[in-house]
């Protein structure tokens, strides 16, 4: 039978007592550990089964584009919005959606398809791009005020020139030419000599008098 020296002795029974005491957290430390480590797997896994998912829906959603189906596209893209809103394809699907209603004249739509992608969208090319957009929508509904409101957010520098472009637009229509044409001269100083609508926005200074720069 095995024996034991009393130092051993000694520290097999703190072992004991340390377990007796602590042994009950360490399990459920332990336990924690593995439920959180399981929930980190599962949730790497439901990603990217969204994603997939959502990237054939999307690719749905473009061809009923293609093919002039309306209703089809429609679906597909309420689809992604109601059933994906967690992934990059949702706030596409808004923009296309969005657009298809600018070319049916349905405006309203088309205003509340941009607010959500504005509100969802987590790239920032994206959400800019929804920005211009709505603001556009809501200037064509003579929303002035709010158009500003759209264009006063914080923006990338690559997009800079069309947010004071449109924003000259909008002053405009406001008839306040002088404000306008700061703003036409705001974007053409960000734009490069290469840009192609550099020129559309010398013919707005020019239309305004005065020089371009």
């Amino acid at each position: 039978m095995a024996t034991y020296d009393l130092d051993e002795q000694e520290r097999l029974d703190e072992l004991k007592a340390w377990w007796k005491r602590w042994g009950n957290l360490v399990m459920f430390g332990l336990a924690a550990v593995i439920a959180l480590a399981a929930g980190w797997r599962y949730w790497q896994n439901h990603t990217a089964t969204q994603s997939l998912e959502a990237a054939t829906v999307y690719e749905k959603l473009t061809r009923s584009l293609q093919a002039n189906d309306a209703k089809a596209a429609r679906d597909a893209g309420a689809m992604l919005i109601e059933q994906y809103e967690g992934t990059a394809y949702a706030p596409r699907a808004a923009l296309l959606l969005a657009k298809m209603n600018v070319g049916a004249r349905d405006l309203k739509s088309a205003q509340t398809q941009l607010e959500w992608a504005v509100a969802h969208s987590k790239e920032p090319a994206v959400k800019d791009l929804a920005r211009l957009r709505l603001a556009a929508v809501q200037l064509d509904q003579k929303q002035n005020e709010a158009a500003l409101k759209t264009l006063s957010a914080t923006h990338s520098d690559a997009f800079a020139f069309r947010f004071h472009d449109l924003k000259g637009d909008v002053l405009l229509a406001q008839g306040k030419p002088a404000e306008a044409r700061a703003a036409y001269q705001a974007a053409f100083g960000k734009m490069t000599e290469d840009n192609p609508y550099r020129n559309i926005v010398e013919l707005k200074l020019d239309a305004l008098g005065g020089a371009a720069k």
